[in-house]
């Protein structure tokens, strides 16, 4: 079983233990800025195999690596804060065991943003 797989399991277990369905995500609202900033990245991936397929100066490639890096970290920064702002607070606001789970969700997610 893939990492990927038993993630959606594993949230599919917790929409089924807590007997709510899924809420939309909160990101919706800004879907489209999320959309725009993915694919500059994309850009920025392909940008970086050209540079490397075109043998381009190390150094050069290290900054396009890191300003990569940079929008990667900044997009992941604000979903952080949608989930925060919209998700944890709505289940925080239902009060049932999806707080719980959300707000393990989110720490988790944390971990991961802060370990990379």
């Amino acid at each position: 079983m893939t990492r990927e797989t038993s993630t959606n399991e594993e949230r599919s277990d917790n929409v089924a233990a807590t007997g709510s369905p899924a809420t939309p995500p909160g990101y919706l609202n800004r879907k489209d800025d999320y959309l725009k900033r993915l694919r500059r990245i994309e850009g920025q991936a392909r940008g970086l195999q050209r540079m490397v397929e075109e043998e381009q100066y190390c150094i050069d490639i290290l900054t396009q690596v890191s300003a990569m890096t940079k929008a990667l970290q900044s997009g992941s920064r604000c979903l952080l804060e949608e989930h925060l702002s919209h998700c944890v607070l709505e289940a925080a606001r239902a009060g049932d065991d999806e707080a719980d789970i959300k707000i393990r969700e989110a720490s988790d997610a944390i971990g991961r943003l802060v370990r990379s």
